[in-house]
């Protein structure tokens, strides 16, 4: 086009007639063309090829001004050239109408001429709409790579491949170095970094500048700047110019030393106590394996105690929990001082256990328990009160007083019941005579296994309700109303139950009897059924479930069946082959216990299950245990991380609901909202007519 133009303004010069060389030129060239009026802004001629570019027809062209083809912006443009203003800026690019009113972008070359005795302007346009739009795109695609690459959450910095300096970082980069993008680009290596790590960070980036493709550089600790030594992946880049020559090295960094720190603190929690920071059940079973295969091994001896703290319950009952807990504490941490090198858990409650090597037994054992005593003579001072706590303890010496872990512990908590029946505060060892608490076991079995047949097994309900109040459903817990011993609580009984093989049938009897129920509430809300891992291990658990929704009428996403991780540490292969078909079945299963146990973690990545509980221990610690509120809320991140609802039980206070609300909890369970009822008492909440006595007790 610029070729040609010379020609047109040769044969159309100022004050010259257009000649037939012109008009030539002019008609047939390719690229559309036209003249306008400097004065009517009209059209004065039009090329073809403008006439079938644009759509308009030739007649159209010419009945037009110029500014019905001109966008609004462009039009003061127009009359400063009409006027003899500034002239034509030469390929600059605006828009067009067509006549299907469709825009496109053109470069304008143009030029002023004397048209047949008028002022005018001869235009050639370049259609650059495809051009346009690729440019649109590109710039469309690098704004938003900027925007992905700036608040992508891993580090990433660019450095120039010739002398290793930082050209571009993001905003991860700067959070990761502890320092601004103005502190860091333009710098190397050893502008930034301790001189070791700076040495390496150079050695490894320059291996990668010899080498193609991405390589990765396993976790490793790299002290950075004002951020302390940090754990990180690293991947390393080379990016190449045209000519095949390193011109870049990408560096991405993934921080994970928050990550690191997360994971240990809920290892640590799989282990140990919130409460009092000692190692729980779990570690003690693990400890006392170990121990015994170690006695077996060298023929020695070891012994355990266990231990309870004598009116435990009267101080939580007068005081209340917050100072109870506190208790605990401060016991455990005079155990501590005591025990020395012997390994000491708290199993739950009350409840300790030592476990302490040494071939001197009894002797050893007699000392330390001496010690413990004694630490516990001087008051503790809680919240203002001066208590005291005094020690019953029971202990049983291996392999003489049992050769199995089982009856080792049996045979020590014999002893700890015969320390409290001789009045507390006592020292016993395992005498054979003391099996009187096994032979009272044995009879609470004898009398649970007609506990069905006569009618003494009755399901309580404790209301569950979303973080705002409205009730969802009820967990159904099993009570025994013992003819002569009265009403026998489940802590004493289920673990007979358990043992002797007694849950599968009370197990089902539970299900049966929960399924019917809450079968013939008008309000379709949920009902909790809590499993036993025995049930598991015998019988055809999903045959049973299915039948008893067939034969209770209840629709299969009403009941949610409660497990602990005791279910899959016996038999993790056939527990989790169970409880796939438990779910299939349409049934919702929820983990109970959450955090007390060994590897909760590992069983949420190995069964989608449909909801976390959190323990009632953790809960009951949060207003005055910052370790149990941290748990709380790293273990309600990582529930929502999995995409999984979270229950906490165990809430009893404003304050614990007001923290649960806060860290975005979704459900709750506790005396706050209700405690465990027979189902008639929550008539009104299930649709049924509230029962007139119960109404007036509550309102007596």
């Amino acid at each position: 086009m610029r070729a040609e133009q010379p020609k047109a303004n040769q044969a159309a010069g100022a004050g010259a007639a257009p000649d037939d060389s012109f008009q030539l030129l002019f008609d047939a060239n390719p690229v559309p063309m036209w003249i306008w009026d400097h004065e009517t802004y009209r059209f004065l001629a039009v090329n073809d090829t403008a006439v079938a570019h644009y759509g308009y027809s030739r007649e159209q062209f010419l009945s037009m001004r110029l500014f019905e083809l001109k966008p609004p912006e462009d039009h003061g443009e127009i009359r400063e050239i009409a006027q003899g203003g500034n002239g034509y800026r030469i390929g600059r690019v605006t828009r067009h109408i067509k006549a299907d009113g469709g825009l496109i972008d053109v470069a304008i070359y143009g030029r002023s001429l004397d048209y047949r005795g008028r002022p005018a302007s001869l235009v050639a346009v370049v259609d650059v709409t495809a051009r346009k739009r690729a440019e649109d795109e590109v710039r469309s695609t690098r704004e938003f790579l900027s925007v992905v690459i700036e608040n992508v959450p891993v580090s990433i910095s660019v450095k120039n491949a010739a002398d290793l300096r930082y050209v571009l970082v993001n905003r991860a980069a700067e959070e990761y170095l502890g320092l601004s993008r103005g502190e860091i680009v333009g710098k190397t290596a050893h502008d930034l970094f301790p001189g070791s790590t700076a040495d390496g960070v150079v050695a490894r980036d320059r291996d990668q500048l010899k080498t193609e493709g991405c390589g990765s550089l396993e976790e490793h600790e790299i002290e950075t700047p004002r951020n302390g030594i940090r754990a990180a992946n690293s991947k390393r880049l080379t990016i190449r110019g045209v000519d095949g020559q390193a011109q870049y090295l990408l560096v991405m960094t993934e921080d994970v030393t928050e990550k690191h720190k997360a994971e240990a603190r809920i290892k640590h929690l799989a282990h140990h106590d919130p409460l009092t920071n000692l190692p729980n059940r779990a570690s003690f079973n693990a400890h006392l394996a170990e121990a015994i295969d170690r006695a077996d091994a060298s023929g020695a001896s070891f012994a355990a105690l266990c231990i309870d703290l004598d009116r435990f319950k009267e101080i939580n009952d007068v005081f209340g929990h917050s100072v109870g807990d506190a208790l605990l504490c401060q016991v455990a941490a005079r155990m501590r001082e005591v025990a020395g090198s012997a390994f000491i858990a708290r199993l739950g409650g009350d409840e300790f256990t030592i476990i302490l090597q040494g071939s001197d037994q009894p002797e050893a054992a007699a000392i330390l328990a001496d010690r413990l005593r004694e630490a516990m003579s001087p008051e503790f001072e809680i919240e203002g009160q001066r208590l005291r706590a005094g020690l019953s303890i029971g202990i049983a010496v291996y392999p003489s007083d049992g050769t199995t872990a089982a009856t080792l512990l049996c045979n020590a908590d014999a002893a700890l019941y015969r320390s409290k029946e001789d009045g507390r505060g006592t020292i016993r060892f395992f005498e054979p005579e003391m099996d009187k608490r096994l032979r009272e076991r044995h009879a609470i079995q004898q009398d649970l296994q007609s506990a069905i047949a006569r009618g003494e097994l009755e399901l309580y309900y404790q209301p569950q309700a979303t973080i705002g109040g409205g009730i969802i459903g009820f967990e159904a817990l099993l009570r025994w109303h013992h003819p002569s011993r009265g009403l026998i609580p489940p802590m004493t009984f289920i673990p007979i139950a358990e043992e002797s093989g007694l849950i599968v049938r009370i197990g089902e009897w539970v299900l049966r009897e929960a399924c019917r129920e809450a079968a013939t509430w008008p309000i379709p809300l949920q009902v909790a059924v809590n499993l036993s891992p025995v049930q598991f291990r015998h019988g055809d658990l999903q045959a049973l479930v299915h039948t008893v929704l067939l034969e209770s009428g209840l629709a299969a996403g009403r009941l949610e069946l409660e497990i602990t991780e005791g279910v899959l540490i016996a038999d993790f292969g056939r527990a989790v082959s169970v409880l796939r078909r438990l779910k299939a079945l349409g049934v919702r299963i929820a983990m109970d216990d959450f955090g007390t146990g060994y590897s909760s973690l590992s069983y949420l990545q190995a069964f989608p299950f449909d909801k976390i509980k959190i323990d009632q221990s953790f809960i009951s610690n949060l207003e005055h245990n910052h370790q149990s509120a941290a748990i709380v809320r790293a273990v309600v991140s990582l529930a929502h991380g999995l995409g999984l609802p979270v229950i906490a039980e165990g809430v009893e206070s404003s304050a614990q609901l007001e923290f649960l609300t806060r860290e975005t909890v979704d459900e709750v369970q506790g005396y706050l909202l209700g405690r465990p009822y027979p189902i008639k008492h929550y008539a009104g909440m299930i649709g049924h007519q509230p029962d007139a006595a119960i109404m007036a007790g509550r309102t007596g």
